[in-house]
Protein backbone atom coordinates (compact mmCIF):
# COMPACT_ATOMS: atom_id res chain seq x y z
CA UNK A 1 0.00 0.00 0.00
CA UNK A 2 0.93 3.80 -1.03
CA UNK A 3 0.78 6.28 1.57
CA UNK A 4 2.49 9.33 2.47
CA UNK A 5 5.95 9.08 4.65
CA UNK A 6 4.89 12.01 7.27
CA UNK A 7 2.94 9.05 9.50
CA UNK A 8 4.22 7.37 12.46
CA UNK A 9 4.82 3.85 11.83
CA UNK A 10 2.09 2.17 13.79
CA UNK A 11 -0.70 4.14 12.80
CA UNK A 12 0.81 2.76 8.90
CA UNK A 13 0.54 -0.17 10.34
CA UNK A 14 -3.13 -0.20 11.86
CA UNK A 15 -4.23 0.79 8.37
CA UNK A 16 -2.28 -1.67 6.79
CA UNK A 17 -3.73 -4.13 8.71
CA UNK A 18 -7.30 -2.47 8.01
CA UNK A 19 -6.43 -2.42 4.16
CA UNK A 20 -5.42 -5.84 4.48
CA UNK A 21 -8.80 -7.40 6.37
CA UNK A 22 -10.91 -5.43 3.99
CA UNK A 23 -10.98 -7.83 1.02
CA UNK A 24 -13.66 -9.88 -0.41
CA UNK A 25 -14.77 -13.72 0.68
CA UNK A 26 -12.41 -16.37 -0.80
CA UNK A 27 -14.18 -18.11 -3.84
CA UNK A 28 -13.39 -21.55 -2.02
CA UNK A 29 -15.41 -20.66 0.88
CA UNK A 30 -18.04 -19.55 -0.62
CA UNK A 31 -18.06 -23.02 -3.02
CA UNK A 32 -17.12 -24.74 0.43
CA UNK A 33 -20.07 -23.47 2.45
CA UNK A 34 -22.41 -23.56 -0.84
CA UNK A 35 -22.68 -20.12 -1.15
CA UNK A 36 -24.45 -19.45 1.90
CA UNK A 37 -21.28 -17.05 3.14
CA UNK A 38 -21.10 -14.95 -0.15
CA UNK A 39 -20.68 -11.62 1.75
CA UNK A 40 -18.36 -10.25 4.39
CA UNK A 41 -19.35 -9.35 8.02
CA UNK A 42 -17.13 -6.98 8.53
CA UNK A 43 -16.42 -5.27 5.55
CA UNK A 44 -15.65 -1.42 5.51
CA UNK A 45 -16.27 0.97 3.13
CA UNK A 46 -13.69 4.12 3.05
CA UNK A 47 -16.65 6.59 2.19
CA UNK A 48 -18.96 5.19 5.08
CA UNK A 49 -16.80 4.26 8.03
CA UNK A 50 -13.80 5.78 9.34
CA UNK A 51 -11.01 4.11 10.94
CA UNK A 52 -9.84 5.62 14.38
CA UNK A 53 -6.42 6.03 13.82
Amino acid sequence: MIMTTNKPPAMKSRLNKATNQNRRVPAWVMMRTNRNFLRHPKRRSWRVSRLKE
